[in-house]
């Protein structure tokens, strides 16, 4: 199997962030491009559903408060475990996690998505979010178990 891209998204998670050496050293086996890709949640999408919610001018405030630390932890990340990687493009989304991830899959035409798993438990330790991607994409899904 070629691989030229590899999507890696992340929460920011100690889970998810296990990834980062296991992706670097695909990145070099393979000289693949690196899409490391945050997805913010769309909480105006959310709100409704409880009735009464803040300002929309305040929800936006907090999606740019939020996607500002997220890239500031991405940079970090990129800096300090993904230097070797000879292509890597940041991606800050607001969303569904499941849906975004997908759809930047298709878009940079990713040919490895790499998720972590949530960890022990119920439900194979698949979180809602890595089942759904698991289901629904059109490129293959590396599961890493931290």
């Amino acid at each position: 199997m070629e691989i030229k891209t590899i999507l890696w998204p992340t929460d920011l998670s100690t889970n998810s962030l296990k990834a980062g050496p296991h992706v670097a050293d695909l990145a070099r086996k393979h000289d693949a491009a690196v899409i490391l890709l945050y997805v913010a949640v769309d909480l105006c999408r959310m709100f409704p559903a409880y009735g009464n919610y803040p300002s929309v001018e305040l929800l936006n405030n907090f999606r740019d408060w939020e996607i500002g630390k997220a890239r500031k932890r991405l940079e970090r990340l990129c800096e300090e475990e993904l230097k070797a990687c000879p292509f890597l493009r940041l991606r800050l989304v607001t969303g569904e996690p499941a849906e975004e991830i997908l759809k930047m899959a298709d878009q940079e035409e990713a040919d490895l998505i790499v998720i972590t798993r949530r960890g022990e438990g119920r439900d194979s330790g698949f979180g809602h979010i890595a089942r759904q991607v698991i289901e629904s994409a059109t490129v293959p899904v590396q599961i890493l178990t931290p």
